[in-house]
């Protein structure tokens, strides 16, 4: 044991260095590798997440498994998430990032090769579950290495850059791993994404960094000048572990858990359950419903990158007027996708401002305003504090959202129909509640 958590611990601090010159560059060649890292590598192994919404059609036309069944194959996956976001996130502060985040994406990769291979319930159960557990390791070293390299009234700019990983997971997932799937079948919607994760891992691990004082350079608040009360670097006496434990006593934290949450019902029913509807409601293909899932997505990188500058720009680094502006985005597209005309273009419109105001909420209630009002030498555990509520609100969701929906399936003549009425009501009231809660937090005090 002592020689594993060896391998994950930061390296020692290095003697300063004392070239401004040096320093400089230093700071803006990583910074860039690191951005260029966590982004498209946090968005690569999101396919590994997502697999299971793009073949659930065929599991279910080809009687693998059912609906109910489906729905407790991806709970195990976000309940794992959930908490191993909470104890990963406390253990990203003590990790070194490079080593931790590249061993769980080679993980999760291959969990996703080994649900290519199982029909059986209860392995797809533990499989996916263990998937869900490495999956965990992505978003809190993500956050850890901007709370790191990043200071403060920049972090909403890159926080929103990085929250594009989302998007671009999904759209990878949506269109590609779909094309793949109706090509080749059920069983390659695994074997992709487990390729992908071993290939990302690989470049990870060769561009990420460990802390800037492993290399002899000062803390980015000080290289950047930047402290919320305009100060220098204060000396800090309490211990990692401490400072972690004492966000929970902050109130704002336990209604953005909340808040979050219920963003991440929608965010996943969708996710995990839109393709099927497009599908049986609309009467897509399965090429035609991931292409519209890719629109959300795309616009999704354009929410999570302009709440950034929004928020930061417009609003001082204040995220409760964007959380207003961008949920109010959100309900209108969720409206119009699910209660518009069944035409191309207005479809497209809903899943443009869904796409638009939800990458945006998941953004700021999903990390960047945790690590806001919390101390940012524990960002990983603010992350995993929130992100424990979140996924555990996903996975409620999805064993909910699939029974709703098995209890709405029936056969007429041969032909299975659905009744998603039920479903999309607890979906849409979920990200009304989040709103309202969200709203709740709007003089809420940042801190250092």
């Amino acid at each position: 044991m002592k020689a594993l958590t060896s391998i994950f611990a930061p390296g020692a601090d290095a003697p300063p260095l004392t070239d401004p010159g040096q320093v400089d560059t230093l700071y803006r060649r990583h910074r860039f590798r690191i951005m260029v890292a966590i982004t498209l590598g946090y968005g690569l192994v999101y396919t590994c997440r997502l697999a299971l919404g793009v073949v659930k059609k065929p599991l279910i036309d080809q009687g693998v498994f059912t609906p109910t069944e489906l729905g407790l194959i991806g709970s195990a996956l976000f309940y794992a998430y959930a908490f191993g976001k909470l104890t990963n996130g406390f253990l990203a502060d003590h990790a070194n990032i490079k080593r931790f985040f590249a061993f769980g994406v080679l993980i999760s990769a291959l969990c996703n090769i080994g649900m290519g291979l199982s029909t059986t319930l209860w392995i797809s159960v533990v499989l996916w579950g263990l998937n869900g557990w490495f999956q965990s390791y992505g978003a809190p070293s993500g956050v850890v290495a901007m709370a790191q390299w990043f200071s403060n009234r920049e972090r909403g700019r890159f926080y929103g850059i990085w929250s594009t990983a989302h998007s671009i997971g999904e759209g990878l997932t949506f269109v590609v791993v779909g094309g793949v799937v109706a090509a080749f079948g059920w069983r390659y919607g695994f074997f992709g994404p487990g390729v992908i994760g071993v290939l990302t891992a690989i470049g990870i691990y060769l561009w990420v960094q460990d802390r800037p004082q492993t290399m002899g350079l000062p803390k980015v608040a000080d290289w950047r000048n930047d402290h919320w009360n305009g100060e220098g670097a204060k000396t800090v006496s309490a211990s990692t572990f401490l400072t972690q434990l004492s966000i929970l006593k902050i109130p704002a934290v336990w209604t953005l858990a909340v808040a979050s949450a219920l963003t991440y019902v929608t965010r996943y029913a969708i996710n995990s359950w839109g393709v099927l509807y497009l599908q049986e409601a609309r009467g897509f293909s399965l090429t035609l419903a991931g292409t519209m899932l890719m629109v959300s997505t795309l616009a999704g990188i354009a929410g999570a990158i302009a709440y950034g500058f929004i928020s930061d720009k417009w609003f001082g680094a204040r995220r409760p007027p964007a959380n207003l502006m961008f949920g109010l985005l959100e309900l209108t597209g969720l409206l119009i996708i699910f209660y518009g005309p069944n035409t191309l273009p207005v479809l497209t419109l809903g899943m443009v401002l869904f796409g638009l105001g939800l990458t945006a909420l998941v953004t700021s209630l999903g990390g960047l305003f945790a690590t806001d009002i919390c101390p940012k030498r524990v960002a990983g555990a603010a992350m995993g504090v929130v992100g424990v509520f979140s996924y555990i609100g996903a996975a409620i969701q999805e064993q909910v959202s699939g029974h709703l929906i098995e209890q709405g399936m029936t056969m007429v003549g041969g032909v299975r129909t659905y009744d998603f009425g039920p479903a999309i009501l607890f979906w849409i009231g979920a990200s009304v509640a989040s709103l309202a809660l969200a709203t709740c937090l709007w003089r809420v005090k940042l801190r250092d």
